[in-house]
């Protein structure tokens, strides 16, 4: 505290949940939950209205919510292409598994394009990166010293 009893405002987040929840805007309930769910893998744990009449699908990914949010009307902006290097913004989120060559494999199967196949970044760490139905990129991620 301060003198003058103000809390200081580098507190921080008191964090009750060791993951964050990720809401994804998604034009497709189908396509996206055949890619999460049963691609994937992802446990669907229910769905629930969200405001401005969308839908909201809830599914986990272990600690962290994925939430794809269904809207009645599709907006107009869309995931903008090129990857990383693409746009501003969040540009994709990781996913650490041991088996990122057989995602891979797995989401190739399934339609989905694999913007980066399973490459070794640097010593002990693999990598995969695909993209959803929307063409927002999903990476995999292994670092060997984890097991």
């Amino acid at each position: 505290m301060d003198d003058g009893g103000v809390a200081s405002a580098c507190m921080g987040i008191a964090f009750t949940k060791s993951a964050i929840d990720l809401g994804i805007v998604i034009t497709d309930s189908e396509a996206s939950l055949a890619f999460y769910r049963d691609t994937l893998g992802l446990e669907h744990i229910g769905d629930t209205p969200a405001s401005g009449g969308a839908t909201m699908h809830r599914l986990m990914c272990g600690d962290t919510m994925i939430k794809l949010v269904k809207h009645p009307t599709n907006p107009a902006a869309t995931a903008a292409p090129g990857g990383l290097a693409g746009a501003s913004g969040i540009r994709y989120f990781t996913i650490n598994c041991s088996n990122v060559a057989e995602m891979a494999a797995t989401c190739e199967a399934a339609g989905a394009p694999v913007a980066v196949p399973p490459t070794e970044i640097r010593p002990g760490v693999t990598i995969a990166m695909v993209e959803d139905p929307d063409g927002n990129w999903v990476e995999f991620v292994h670092y060997a010293d984890a097991g």
